[in-house]
């Protein structure tokens, strides 16, 4: 008998919208939307539980039920798999009830045992207790490329049949529109200036781009604007020097983050560690050319799409950054080659990935010992996410 009911974690609905959360908001949403055909709707009713108080969700298929009273890490160890009883749960992010066998989690990377230097000590002790327990006791797990497939892999000792990869999309950037005030705001004109969009976090390298900005020093069109905010309790920060040539935004909305990938000269991504890297992506979405590093996922997310250079190296960087000032065909060929790495990415696609994973959860029912490990999306199930 398969599964009555399939629960999606709702605690990411509770959260500010970052990295992870605009993950799963835009699964949610994709899930829903393909929901709409009949022939993929699962064989199961697949419902969303949130925590009181989290923000109302707009969808379709998928029915959310708040409950309460609890918030946070109570509210999702203790709450959530009372109300799912024997239901399975798929989380799109990388926490869930550590009491729960039965369910899917999704683990973006592996940065807190590759750079552990650029979180702050609670956070990087809760999540080294729970996230393997995570990975020991779900069904299977679910991340964003190859690479951090690699990672889990080699890092937590996870078999390599239990690991979906899903991919991101970017699609989330053609429903905005571009709020340019942003520019008036700070005194910023198009194409005067690179933006960088991150954290302090010490992977994020921003460092090296003050570095080749040192070297730009008597070419004074080159500026960096640097969008983020800085999460304090999750992230230990670096310090950047005191520069004209810096201007820090802070935090700003989507509607802003869209004008400044619009009107900036190029977006440069230079970390040490990424498993994924959406930045770039949403970059190339609106016709950004991209100067990145060659670490971690990016060079597998983003192809041939950016400049790339060796995120050490701040000489080879101020290059790029030279180059692209005063070179347009150079970037009018970037973002070509940008729109074409766009075509292999959609969020669609990685709910797909999703999609499977609900349906043989609805087959195996709703005990784990009946089905102790999933096939995975892509090898016995014949979806595939890019």
């Amino acid at each position: 008998m398969g599964a009555a009911r399939v629960i999606i974690n709702g605690r990411f609905l509770q959260q500010r919208v970052t990295g992870v959360q605009r993950f799963a908001h835009e699964m949610l949403f994709a899930l829903d939307e393909l929901m709409d055909a009949d022939d993929a709707r699962p064989p199961c009713e697949v419902l969303v539980v949130a925590p009181r108080g989290a923000r109302p969700v707009a969808l379709r298929r998928i029915p959310v039920r708040h409950v309460g009273p609890l918030s946070g890490h109570a509210w999702e160890q203790c709450t959530l798999p009372a109300v799912a009883g024997s239901s399975p749960i798929v989380s799109f992010g990388p926490t869930g009830p550590v009491a729960k066998r039965n369910q899917v989690v999704t683990i973006h990377d592996a940065a807190v045992w590759a750079v552990p230097e650029s979180y702050g000590m609670a956070f990087r002790t809760w999540y080294r207790l729970l996230v393997p327990v995570l990975v020991r006791r779900a069904r299977s797990l679910v991340t964003v490329s190859q690479f951090s497939k690699q990672e889990l892999l080699r890092r937590l000792g996870v078999q390599d049949e239990r690991v979906a990869v899903s991919g991101e999309g970017w699609q989330h950037m053609a429903r905005l529109a571009a709020d340019r005030t942003i520019l008036d705001k700070h005194g910023l004109k198009p194409n005067s200036y690179f933006l960088a969009v991150s954290s302090l976090a010490p992977h994020k390298n921003l460092g090296v781009i003050a570095r080749a900005l040192s070297l730009l020093r008597d070419e004074s069109n080159i500026r960096l604007v640097l969008a983020g905010e800085v999460d304090e309790r999750l992230f230990a920060g670096v310090d950047l020097p005191d520069s004209s040539a810096i201007r820090r935004l802070g935090y700003v909305t989507d509607a802003e983050l869209r004008a400044l990938y619009e009107t900036a000269a190029a977006f440069v991504f230079p970390s040490f560690y990424e498993g994924y890297g959406l930045p770039p992506l949403e970059a190339m979405a609106v016709d950004c050319p991209v100067i990145a590093s060659n670490a971690g996922a990016i060079a597998e997310v983003c192809g041939d799409a950016p400049l790339y250079f060796d995120p050490q190296d701040a000489t080879a960087l101020a290059e790029l950054m030279r180059r692209v000032t005063t070179n347009p065909g150079e970037r009018e060929q970037m973002v070509r080659r940008g729109r074409n790495t766009l075509r292999r990415h959609s969020w669609q696609n990685a709910a797909l990935t999703y999609l499977a994973i609900i349906r043989e959860l609805a087959r195996a029912g709703g005990h784990p010992d009946t089905c102790p490990q999933l096939r995975v999306p892509g090898q016995s199930t014949g979806i595939r996410g890019v």
